[in-house]
């Protein structure tokens, strides 16, 4: 298959700490790592670790950190033909504050990614992609704004699968106003925090619900230990977490869960089917250090279809 993949291409700064620091506190580092991530660039390496054709449009600036940002999707062979180079602004980039069991906190400084040019979109480069995958970090403001705008109007004109991913940030940054523009996209993906507050809802049910209402119908929510829902106009389904062992670092476990999610369902999956090598891929994605560390092989998800 062949994705179209949209989203921020950075570089992340890990520091493996035992707690958040209180504010105008100093702790030391247990370790210290620089890895590239983004939602965008994490997707794309995730598909063509599967097997996939993809395509990554996104944005760099011309500074060291666009080759570590590059490193992995050259790797695996994403096709960079829709990257831009911005002269202005540097390579974006998050700073991760990574404590004990995985869990992390971020800080992100924006950079290139906010600044990919519409005027460089033609929706003839949908005409080679048989899916588009979105971050919705992408629609937060600037000029990528637009350009995802023509992005998704481009695929909806095409009758084109569309598979959106929230991000926390995202949601915080834009609202409500994500929404208008992710009207008809075929699944949205989102955890639990980024439906509560997206919705405004106090429940999973009552965030359900209001999506639903906005004319949602296909969604899948990551509700962390206790693994994923998925919602369809036939009913909702929880489906139990994968297991696995060794869980260092969960950064780019919900991309990994996006990728899979859509690599099964293009690849003729039931929902039910692609969630749960969703949750086997989101856990898988957490044994590896950095979004990227631990990149999915198609015999991963063969073992568990088995």
């Amino acid at each position: 298959m062949r994705f179209f993949v949209l989203g921020d291409v950075s570089v992340d700064l890990l520091f493996f700490v035992e707690r958040i620091p209180e504010p105008g506190e100093e702790l030391p580092a247990r370790r210290a790592l620089m890895k590239p991530g983004g939602a965008g660039g994490t997707l794309a390496a995730q598909l063509a670790s599967l097997g996939h054709r993809v395509f990554l449009a996104g944005r760099v600036g011309q500074d060291p950190f666009a080759d570590l940002a590059l490193s992995r999707v050259r790797e695996v062979g994403v096709d960079l033909r829709y990257l831009q180079e911005d002269p202005e602004h540097t390579t974006s980039s998050v700073l991760i504050l990574v404590v004990p069991g995985g869990e992390r906190s971020m800080v992100s400084a924006e950079g290139a990614s906010r600044h990919l040019d519409p005027a460089l979109f033609k929706p003839r480069f949908l005409d080679q992609a048989d899916a588009v995958v979105l971050s919705a970090y992408a629609l937060v403001g600037g000029p990528s704004r637009s350009y995802a705008a023509e992005v998704l109007e481009a695929a909806r004109r095409r009758e084109m699968p569309v598979f959106a991913d929230l991000g926390t940030g995202a949601v915080r940054a834009a609202g409500r106003e994500l929404l208008k523009h992710l009207r008809g996209v075929s699944w949205l993906l989102m955890n639990q925090a980024e439906l509560l507050a997206l919705t405004g809802a106090v429940s999973l049910s009552e965030g359900v619900a209001r999506l639903r209402e906005e004319g949602f119908r296909h969604l899948a929510i990551k509700v962390g230990a206790m693994g994923s829902i998925l919602v369809t106009p036939e009913g909702e389904e929880l489906l139990e977490p994968y297991p696995v062992e060794d869980i260092v670092d969960s950064t780019g476990a919900g991309d990994a869960y996006t990728a899979a999610f859509a690599h099964a369902i293009l690849s003729g999956r039931s929902p039910l089917e692609a969630g749960r090598l969703a949750n086997l891929a989101g856990a898988l994605a957490a044994t590896g250090l950095g979004a990227q560390g631990r990149l999915l092989r198609l015999e991963d998800l063969e073992v568990k279809a088995r």
